[in-house]
């Protein structure tokens, strides 16, 4: 496909986005903007985009395809200014956001003048942010949620999916209010869930010293969500406000049936209470990208001694396997440390344990 494409917004998503399109699309020319300038400029040197766009304005006149990825306020925003401007009546306005129903209901705007709004969602996301951490592979095998009104015809989705065909995702079409749900369910409300975790985590901390020490290994991995965007997530609560006070009531249900086990130290419910919550765990999609983005953890037992996280990461870098993340768990109960180290991919995660294994005779594992 020729046009022009106009990413708004040149952080991780737009980025990537912009590079898959870039990928597919030879004959494209891809237009970017970011409040940021310096995002744009490093956007253009990365060859991430084609050209900057000076403001919105400039880029979204000619666009063929123009890709909304900002934050969910943001994106109300831009939606409000483009259906203001004379864009061309064939042009395709998308969003990544994760809410859909206020942002659909805003794209009205947009609608009443001719011009098609079709929501969306890419469900893909990396620990690192900014267009310097763009890759057009970040959505391959990921779930990317459409939420078309019941009016947009079916040509138009289609569409769509062809600019979109170098993600490599598993498209899915759903309603913008059965989007909400879904995702409040296995993303919004675990969220909320892990801060909560910490704050109370943090409270009785005051009391005990120790805590946070003891909090460095396995309570750190249970809690990670915790430390994404406040801003963010203040506005993501805020747009899905209504779904998730509901799930906090079943929330609270839940928790006060555990509590009523406790009390009448029933120890048979409570064993089956931890056994269905391992069953129905464990027959989850163990390779399929969910709602929140996975963590390719590798575990590696190393001996305490001078230079040897230089050492493994020096066998990586000679096959030229990227890390995202590494650090040693500081609780343990041995002599041997573990050393644990964060991929972008479970590809890149296997052919760390291999690389490993070839190298020395340091045992590795996963985390299921």
């Amino acid at each position: 496909m020729n046009g022009r494409v106009f990413v708004i917004g040149l952080g991780l998503i737009g980025g990537s986005l912009a590079l898959c399109v870039k990928k597919e699309h030879h004959e494209a020319v891809v237009v970017g903007f970011d409040i940021n300038g310096e995002q744009a400029r490093l956007a253009k040197m990365l060859g991430v985009i084609d050209e900057i766009a000076e403001n919105i304005d400039d880029g979204a006149i000619d666009a063929d395809l123009i890709i909304i990825a900002a934050p969910v306020n943001e994106t109300k925003n831009i939606i409000r200014l483009l259906s203001e401007l004379p864009l061309n009546p064939e042009v395709i306005v998308t969003d990544t956001g994760s809410t859909k129903s206020k942002i659909v209901e805003s794209a009205a705007s947009l609608t009443k003048k001719g011009i098609t709004f079709i929501g969306g969602h890419p469900m893909a996301g990396s620990h690192k942010s900014g267009v310097s951490a763009a890759k057009e592979i970040l959505f391959e095998n990921a779930f990317y949620l459409l939420t078309p009104e019941e009016y947009i015809e079916g040509s138009r989705v289609e569409r769509l999916k062809e600019w979109l065909i170098g993600t490599n995702a598993k498209f899915l079409t759903i309603t913008p209010g059965n989007h909400d749900y879904l995702t409040g369910i296995v993303s919004h409300f675990p969220h909320i869930i892990a801060a909560s975790i910490v704050r109370q985590t943090e409270k009785l901390a005051e009391a005990e010293g120790l805590i946070p020490r003891l909090a460095a290994g396995g309570f750190r991995d249970i809690t990670r969500i915790a430390s994404s965007s406040p801003a963010m997530w203040k506005d993501i609560l805020l747009h899905n406000r209504e779904i998730l006070i509901e799930l906090l009531d079943q929330w609270q249900i839940e928790m006060n049936g555990v509590k009523t086990l406790l009390e009448k130290e029933n120890s048979a419910a409570i064993f089956d209470y931890f056994q269905q919550a391992k069953q129905f765990r464990d027959g989850l999609p163990q390779k399929e990208k969910g709602a929140i983005p996975a963590f390719y953890d590798l575990f590696v037992d190393i001996p305490d001694y001078p230079g040897v996280v230089s050492e493994i990461t020096g066998f990586l870098a000679k096959e030229r396997i990227s890390i995202t993340n590494i650090r040693i768990l500081e609780t343990r109960e041995d002599i041997n440390g573990v050393l644990v180290i964060s991929f972008q991919t479970e590809e890149d995660r296997q052919r760390a344990g291999r690389c490993i294994g070839s190298y020395s005779s340091y045992s590795t594992s996963i985390g299921i």
